[in-house]
Order: structure tokens, then sequence, then C-alpha cells
């Protein structure tokens, strides 16, 4: 079952992001990794806050410079 945004919880991982846009592990890490949205790192745990999340994925965030 494919969950949808609101079953979700507040804090994202990587797992999140893959299931959610149905594409590939290394894919999912590539894309955390592109400075394309604000991520926590914890350790070895990368967390992405859902509400940015939501925001990059209808197009509502700029890109981030690194």
């Amino acid at each position: 079952m494919i969950p949808t945004l609101e079953m979700l919880p507040i804090v994202l991982d990587v797992t999140h992001i893959q299931n959610i846009l149905g594409i590939g592990r290394r894919q999912a890490y590539e894309l955390v990794n592109s400075g394309q949205f604000h991520v926590v790192r914890a350790g070895k745990r990368i967390k992405v806050a859902k509400s940015v999340f939501e925001k990059w994925l209808i197009g509502a965030l700029p890109l981030q410079e690194e």
C-alpha cells in the first residue's frame, strides 16, 4: 500500500520518500543529497520535515544553494 501524505509522520526518512515517489533507494539518496530541500542529519540518519517535502513536491520551494 502506498501511503498518502496525511498518513506519514511529521518527520520523514529516505524510505518514506522512496515509497512516495516510487523510486529506488539509490535515487532517493541522490535526491536527499542534491540540496533541493533541507535535510537534517543525525549520525548516519537523514530526516526531512514532511512540510518541507510537501512544499518541494508541489514546487513551492526555491532550489537551495550549497
